[in-house]
């Protein structure tokens, strides 16, 4: 019996990858296969190389680069805006605080996986050798803050920062006169992102804007004109052009794997307070009668009509449209972006937006809770359906629909054969695709999810906006997108999200928000360049 056994594993040994390839040199590759032939466990490998062979793609994933240690001529950066979002920004340049590392540390110690998840993520990004040397925040608290991180926090080479004499603006217009500053960043609320960008490009800094860029079309058009008329390097902060899974959908829609591609469905659903923007993130910044006052409200107001300081407005600016474009510009633009980078369709034909306040109070919030969106294609003969739900995290995920097949793409990229596929009809009759198993999936590890401590970060990592697999590493995609904007400014080329993609983007988003608001459907004119 056991010589028998050792003959079968014998046989088994001998297919090997140059049986593989010569059986490819004489007939259709997925054809080889019998359903008998493949379905043990030890020639699955086999079997997937070989249908990836056919399909014409791979899902090994990219070598890393050499880490940089010293990325060229020193960049000086100053950065309006450090709440969250602006603190994330700080770690994808290299600084983090230093009570954040240590506790990191100490849990990783003892064996945190979570802990150990994100210290390693750290520690794999590049060294960008650019320094801090300017932070602006109405908030008193923050600007401190962010000022010990950059000045003695820690970074991705495990050492302390030093960088003494970083200075506190209270205004960014007096930032941006300091010349020795080469790039500014702008991650305060969206309402300011116009003002500032183009207030900073006239003084030729460049620009890292977070989304979404303009409330506005006319504010985009002066935008645009500005950064166009500058030279200097634009880039909007819509990092999901760095993560590895959307590239490699891209290859498959060029390669048409999945046939031809009619509707797209993209989805954004959570279920807690603070994923519909109620927060109140820290109660010290609420002035009381007779203490000092930490928010500079009118300043933070700017433009916009004078009201009473209130917390809830500070943290929870989102959900009122004199602030923002409400679920547009903040989870709808991740999609269209990524959508739009693997399809590459520039700006809707038309688009009808629809939805409402059904679970929330109406008196705290303009942004619906409930809301959809249809966006047209016909030159393309395809339309991208968008929902968001407010009040139920069922995971519906990112989904191209083709003839062919469907392809998930979110962190992870899976691809299916579709049952009534005529590029697969054979091989899905003889058993060897089936409709339930994915035919390509990517990357070959699961994402560590687990590895990630809150529900929130879970959602983002999930749906591919948190980190990306390069070489077997996970990395952050907005330390990538940084990185990026930082190169081209000392080497030239082309960011991935500049002025023109914004354009495309945000005009997107506006005919979203501009549908709902006024409950119409809305078209583009490509020769005025206007919504109609």
């Amino acid at each position: 019996m056991a010589d028998q056994e050792n003959k079968n594993n014998n046989s088994e040994k001998k297919i090997n990858r140059r049986d593989i390839l010569k059986g490819l040199a004489t007939t259709p590759i997925l054809g080889v296969f019998a359903y008998d032939f493949y379905k043990k466990k030890a020639l699955a490998r086999l079997k997937d190389k070989a249908i990836h062979f056919n399909l014409g793609i791979s899902n090994e994933n990219p070598k890393p680069q050499e880490a940089n240690k010293n990325n060229g001529e020193l960049v000086r950066i100053g950065i309006v805006g450090v709440g969250g979002r602006g603190t994330a920004l700080l770690k994808a340049l290299g600084f983090v605080n230093k009570g954040w590392y240590d506790e990191l540390y100490n849990k990783s110690k003892l064996f945190d996986k979570g802990a150990e998840h994100k210290l390693q993520t750290y520690y794999n990004q590049d060294m960008l050798n650019v320094q801090v040397v300017g932070v602006c925040d109405v908030f008193d608290m923050r600007a401190e803050k962010a000022i010990n991180t950059v000045s003695k926090g820690m970074q991705p080479n495990g050492e302390q920062a030093n960088t003494p004499g970083v200075k506190r603006y209270l205004r960014y217009q007096d930032m941006l006169a300091n010349p020795e500053i080469d790039a500014i960043i702008v991650s305060v609320p969206d309402f300011h992102h116009a003002h500032v960008t183009i207030d900073a490009v006239n003084a030729g800094k460049h620009v890292y804007c977070e989304k979404a860029l303009t409330l506005t079309e006319d504010q985009l058009h002066r935008v645009y004109a500005a950064v166009k008329k500058s030279g200097v390097v634009f880039q909007l902060g819509h990092q999901n052009s760095k993560n590895e899974s959307f590239k490699k959908a891209k290859e498959i829609v060029d390669k048409n794997i999945i046939g031809k591609i009619t509707l797209i469905e993209a989805t954004t659903n959570r279920n807690t307070r603070p994923g519909a923007w109620y927060r109140d993130l820290d109660s010290n910044g609420n002035p009381k009668p007779g203490s000092t006052k930490t928010i500079d409200w009118d300043q933070w107001l700017g433009n916009t009509p004078k009201v009473p300081f209130s917390i809830d407005r500070y943290y929870g600016w989102a959900r009122y449209f004199t602030y923002d474009t409400g679920l547009a510009g903040q989870l709808f633009s991740h999609e269209i972006d990524s959508i739009n980078q693997i399809m590459g369709f520039g700006i809707p034909k038309s688009v009808t937006s629809s939805g409402g306040i059904y679970f929330y109070d109406k008196n705290t919030r303009d942004m619906p809770d409930t809301f959809q969106s249809v966006l047209e294609f016909p030159d393309r003969k395809f339309s991208v359906l968008y929902t968001a739900m407010l009040a139920n995290s069922r995971s519906r995920g990112r989904v191209f629909m083709g003839h062919d097949g469907y392809m998930e793409v979110g962190g992870r990229l899976k691809v299916y054969p579709d049952r009534d596929s005529t590029q697969y009809k054979e091989q899905l009759k003889a058993g060897i695709l089936k409709t339930n198993e994915p035919m390509f999936v990517y990357p070959k590890n699961k994402i560590d999810v687990d590895g990630i401590t809150s529900a929130s970060e879970k959602y983002y990592a999930e749906r591919g906006l948190i980190n990306t697999s390069v070489g077997g590493k996970n990395i952050d995609i907005t330390h990538l997108h940084i990185k990026e904007w930082v190169d081209v400014i000392r080497n030239g080329g082309t960011t991935a999200c500049n002025i023109d993609k914004a354009f495309q983007d945000t005009v997107s988003v506006l005919m979203v928000h501009r549908s709902y608001v006024e409950q119409r459907r809305v078209e583009w004119d490509p020769i005025k360049r206007r919504i109609v």
